[in-house]
């Protein structure tokens, strides 16, 4: 069986999580898209970590993990990550590198900043990762890829070529140093030897466990609203985030793909900038984000302050259609304990009319939200592992925003923890 973790907003949903959680009765854990620009915190037996690009599946010894060829693939960070998980008592992890996932190199990590730099603050609140300058040149075909990192008279061809197109917008653009031809030549030499114990053809070790039933995890990196067609556009990231292209960054058939867990936090929150309509600002933000998460709302990547902010129905209902959520995971419901009232955004008022639909980014920014308020439970959920056992007042919750979602809300998470979690039976339909 084949089930997909993403995220329904704009990722810190709580994925990782998750995927930490389901990953004890799965085979293989893959990441298909995105890079090192945004982590996933776990929090098990063997402590808190927060993972830049590994599969939330390495702390289970017993799971193969998977980078497919969908994922920007920072080959020291992937190196450096598994070195720092074994020095802290984890098993060394089962990974597995895709031949056909492609190369993050230095020069995408220095044009990210530079670009940064240029726009000032006109810019997209990069986290300097390199993403995308890295896909711009995936899809302008001059990235490298792995399996072309054993081909020395490729990579001379292409080192050759990179410097002469990136030199002009380094000179006469940004004016940095130049890129030099060996100098790259020996940066993929370093890479090659680093990623070489690790790579296979694993869209064919993927389609083979399809066929003999394996469970397999594929664990989707931020959320809907990031997504480059279907999201805030263009404050989104450079891969596909939906579930559908899962099958993709995977190699595996799209029809595979049974389950598709989408995880929305209990409130909002986002790292970047971008169209947040739910937002909330002050004292009220600083408290929220205090007892968000585990430890506080910052970023896995960046440490940056996540903008926080209510529920928000309308982005949410969207984000899980745009999935295909056949399961909800409802996450972080424990940080809402301290409150007598939680507001939740049902709707948003444009040009003074209601609608229920999330707009492009015109209506987005004109888009006002429209609250309605529930009481609050006022008491510490974390240790409950029976949804009947909740408060009443938590339980309504979770059941009045399933209920204007449509969707089916199955597990509950009650603190960071890989057992600090709820199975439920919904009402919905699937």
């Amino acid at each position: 069986m084949v089930q997909a973790v993403v995220g329904a907003n704009w990722g810190d949903e709580g994925k990782g999580k998750i995927v930490d959680t389901l990953a004890d009765r799965a085979d293989i854990v893959v990441r298909y898209q995105g890079g090192a620009n945004a982590g996933h915190t776990i929090v098990n037996k063997y402590g808190k970590f927060a993972l830049h690009t590994l599969p939330s599946g390495v702390c289970h010894p017993e799971c193969v993990n998977v980078l497919g060829n969908g994922v920007a693939l920072n080959i020291p960070l992937v190196v450096k990550e598994i070195s720092e998980l074994v020095s802290r008592g984890v098993p060394e992890p089962k990974v597995l590198i895709s031949d056909r996932a492609q190369v993050v190199m230095s020069y995408h990590i220095n044009f990210d900043a530079y670009e940064e730099e240029r726009l000032g603050g006109k810019s997209f609140g990069s986290t300097k990762s390199g993403i995308a300058p890295f896909f711009s040149d995936k899809y302008a075909k001059i990235g490298f890829q792995v399996s072309e990192l054993f081909d020395d008279e490729i990579l001379e061809d292409k080192a050759e070529r990179i410097c002469t197109l990136k030199n002009v917008m380094l000179e006469h653009l940004y004016h940095k140093p130049l890129l030099n031809r060996q100098d790259l030549m020996n940066e993929l030499h370093e890479y090659r030897d680093a990623v070489k114990p690790y790579v296979a053809d694993t869209a064919s070790f993927l389609q083979n466990a399809v066929r003999e039933g394996k469970t397999i995890l594929l664990e989707g990196q931020l959320g809907t609203m990031k997504d480059p067609d279907h999201g805030i556009y263009p404050m989104v990231t450079s891969s596909p985030t939906l579930a559908g292209y899962g099958a993709i960054g995977a190699g595996i058939p799209p029809y595979a793909i049974e389950k598709i867990v989408t995880v929305t936090k209990a409130y909002s929150s986002a790292v970047g900038a971008g169209e947040f309509v739910s937002e909330i600002f002050g004292d009220e933000a600083d408290e929220l984000r205090r007892r968000g998460g585990d430890g506080g709302e910052y970023g896995a990547t960046t440490g940056r302050p996540r903008r926080v902010g209510w529920y928000d129905i309308v982005a949410s209902r969207y984000g899980c259609r745009l999935q295909g959520a056949t399961d909800i995971a409802f996450t972080v419901v424990d940080a809402l304990g301290y409150l007598d009232e939680i507001p939740v955004c049902t709707s948003y008022e444009i040009d003074g009319e209601k609608t229920d639909e999330f707009p492009t980014l015109s209506g987005l920014k004109k888009a006002k939200p429209v609250w309605e308020t529930l009481p609050g439970w006022k008491c510490d959920i974390r240790g409950i592992r029976k949804y009947e056992e909740l408060p009443e007042n938590c339980r309504n919750y979770i059941e009045f925003i399933e209920e204007r979602l449509g969707f089916p809300v199955t597990m509950v998470s009650n603190g960071p923890g890989r057992d600090d979690i709820i199975y439920r039976e919904s009402t919905l339909k699937k």
